[in-house]
């Protein structure tokens, strides 16, 4: 249950597989992040995934270290980077990430929700 109040909205929703979480921004910025720095929150309440000053949500998947992240690109193909190549982006909850080279200009893995 995701308890949400005006003016505010759910802009992503996942599944929780996997023991990392990605988020991107609308300014292209992703940062990785352990899933244990996700506190569960009392009555749906949100938590702060990444620091933005003039940017939004864009998308959130979590993944396995082991496997890497893996997402469909804009012409539906497999596309992925394992646990090393993601190193850049690895980080904190609530930090403001760097920019995404590599992953889609759409700021979404296209992935579905399981």
């Amino acid at each position: 249950v995701l308890n949400v109040e005006m003016p505010n909205e759910a802009c992503a929703i996942t599944s929780v597989v996997g023991d990392q979480v990605a988020v991107i921004g609308s300014n292209h910025k992703m940062v990785i992040f352990p899933l244990d720095q996700v506190p569960e929150m009392a009555r749906g309440r949100g938590v702060r995934l990444q620091k933005y000053t003039s940017a939004s949500l864009s998308d959130v998947a979590t993944f396995d270290s082991k496997t890497g992240l893996a997402w469909k690109d804009s012409a539906g193909r497999d596309q992925g980077m394992s646990w090393k190549d993601l190193t850049d982006w690895r980080g904190n909850r609530a930090d403001a990430g760097r920019l995404a080279h590599g992953l889609p200009k759409s700021n979404k893995l296209n992935r579905p929700v399981e």
